[in-house]
C-alpha cells in the first residue's frame, strides 16, 4: 500500500484537479533576492561542472546560447526575463521534451498552486483536465461546480481560453489563464462531439467543495445506488458506511457509480475493491517500465460478499484514473458488469517531488494495467453494454445508462 503523503497519486489528469486554487504571493515574495541569486548559481554551477552530470551530455551548447542571448538579444517589451525565469524556462522545456503532458516542472508560483489544491483551497471553475489527441479535455465538471452549472460536459474540448487559443498550450498554462478568483468570470470556447460549430461557455468562477459520495435505496426495485464523485484521502471510510448501510437495506443489488469520477489516491481503489474481492486477488498492475520489475497491488481481502451480489458499475468518458482501476478490477474478476460508454483512458502514476524549498517536479513513474494486463491507457475500458446519452437525453432528463443498469439487475 502506498502513504498518501508520499504524493504518489492518481488525481492529476490536470493539476490535481483544475480546481484553480487560490495563489498565496507571501509563499515566493518572502524569499530573499539574494537567495534567489544563490539558487541559480548552484543550478548553473551543476550544468557547469562534472555534478550529476551524464557523461554524454555536453552543456557547453546551452551555455553558449545562454552567452550569445547576453550578448545579442534586443528585446522590444519592457521587461526582459531574469536568469531565475530562464533557469526555469530551460529546466521546463527539457521536462516538456519528454512529450508526456502528465510530467511537469513547477516553478515556485505554479507549485504554491498544485499544492494549495492538495490542501484543499479552491476557488475556481471544478474541472478536471486532461490531454487528448494533444488537445486540452475536460474530463469532469465536478458537481454543483460553477463548470457543472454553466453546462460544461465531459469530452469537451477546450479550444479557446478568453479568446486565447490553447493549441500548444500545457495543462499548467491553461490552469493559470482559467484560475481566479471568486466572482470573476472566464469564458471558454469549446468543441463538442455532435455540435458543427464552436461554443462560448461564460462561467463566474467561486469556491469549490469537493463533493465525495452519495448513497440512494429505491425500495421499488430494491436496488441500492453508490454514487463516488472522487477517490479522497477519506473516501475509503465512507464508502465502508455506504457499504454498511448497503448491507443493512437487505438488498444484493448494488449500483456503483463512477460516471464523471476523475480519480484520486491509489489506495483508496485498491481498499474499495478489497470489499469484493478476496485476499491476494490481483486489483492493478504497476509497469515501470522495460527492465524493471511490475508491482503488483493484491486485495486487502475484505471481501464481505457471496455470490448472491449483483453489481453494476456505470462508467463514461468522465470515469478516469483510480476509477477505471476499481473498474476494470472487478469487471474482470467477473464481481460487476460496466453499464455506459468508454472510459478516459488515464492509467499512469504520477509522483510529486520537491526539487528544492520552492520549486517541484511532478513526474509519470508507471502505467497502469488491469489484472489480467490490459493498458488502462490504451483507450480506457470498454463496458459490458455500451448505452449512449444524447443532449437530447439529457434535456428530457432521460438516463439511459442507469436504466439500463436497472434493467439488468431486475432480471
Amino acid at each position: 500500500m502506498h502513504n498518501p503523503e508520499q504524493n504518489k497519486t492518481l488525481v492529476s489528469i490536470g493539476f490535481v484537479l483544475v480546481l484553480i486554487a487560490v495563489f498565496y504571493s507571501g509563499f515566493v515574495s518572502g524569499k530573499s533576492q539574494m537567495a534567489e541569486a544563490s539558487k541559480i548559481q548552484i543550478v548553473a554551477e551543476n550544468l557547469q561542472g562534472t555534478k550529476n552530470k551524464p557523461s554524454e551530455v555536453d552543456f557547453a551548447l546551452f551555455w553558449k546560447v545562454w552567452n550569445t542571448v547576453n550578448e545579442k538579444f534586443v528585446s522590444s517589451a519592457t521587461t526582459t526575463a531574469s536568469d531565475t525565469d530562464r533557469i526555469y524556462g530551460a529546466i521546463k522545456g527539457m521536462v516538456d521534451s519528454m512529450g508526456d503532458p502528465y510530467t511537469t516542472f513547477f516553478p515556485p508560483r505554479a507549485a504554491s498552486i498544485f499544492e494549495s489544491e492538495i490542501e484543499g483551497n479552491f476557488e475556481g471553475v471544478g474541472i478536471e483536465m486532461g490531454m487528448k489527441d494533444k488537445t486540452l479535455t475536460v474530463v469532469a465538471a465536478l458537481k454543483n461546480s460553477p463548470a457543472e452549472r454553466a453546462g460544461v460536459k465531459s469530452g469537451d474540448k477546450i479550444i479557446r481560453i478568453d479568446q486565447v487559443s490553447t493549441e500548444g498550450m500545457s495543462i499548467e498554462e491553461a490552469i493559470t489563464k482559467i484560475r481566479g478568483k471568486k466572482g470573476t468570470v472566464v469564458t471558454f470556447s469549446v468543441f463538442r462531439e455532435g455540435q458543427e460549430s464552436l461554443i462560448d461557455i461564460k462561467i463566474e468562477r467561486d469556491v469549490i467543495t469537493l463533493p465525495t459520495i452519495d448513497t440512494k435505496h429505491d425500495q421499488r426495485t430494491n436496488i441500492f445506488t453508490i454514487q463516488l464523485y472522487n477517490f479522497s484521502a477519506q473516501s475509503p471510510n465512507l464508502f465502508r458506511n455506504a457499504l454498511r448501510d448497503f448491507v443493512n437495506s437487505k438488498s444484493n443489488k448494488l449500483i456503483l457509480d463512477l460516471r464523471g469520477n476523475p480519480g484520486g489516491y491509489l489506495d483508496a481503489a485498491v481498499d474499495m475493491a478489497s470489499w469484493f474481492l478476496p485476499p491476494g486477488k490481483i486489483v492493478v498492475r504497476e509497469s515501470y517500465g522495460a527492465g524493471k520489475e511490475e508491482v503488483v497491488e493484491r486485495s486487502n481481502g475484505y471481501n464481505i460478499f457471496n455470490e448472491n451480489l449483483r453489481m453494476v458499475i456505470l462508467v463514461d468518458g468522465g470515469s478516469a484514473s483510480a476509477s477505471e482501476i476499481l473498474a476494470g478490477a472487478l469487471q474482470e474478476h467477473g464481481k460487476a458488469v460496466l453499464v455506459g460508454t468508454k472510459t478516459f483512458g488515464k492509467g499512469s502514476v504520477q509522483e510529486y517531488i520537491k526539487v528544492n524549498e520552492t520549486s517541484a517536479l511532478k513526474v509519470t513513474i508507471a502505467k497502469w494495467m488491469t489484472p489480467n494486463g490490459k493498458s488502462i491507457s490504451d483507450g480506457g475500458l470498454t463496458p459490458d453494454y455500451v448505452v449512449a446519452l444524447t443532449e437530447d437525453n439529457v434535456k428530457a432528463g432521460q438516463d439511459l445508462q442507469m436504466q439500463k443498469a436497472i434493467e439488468v439487475l431486475s432480471k
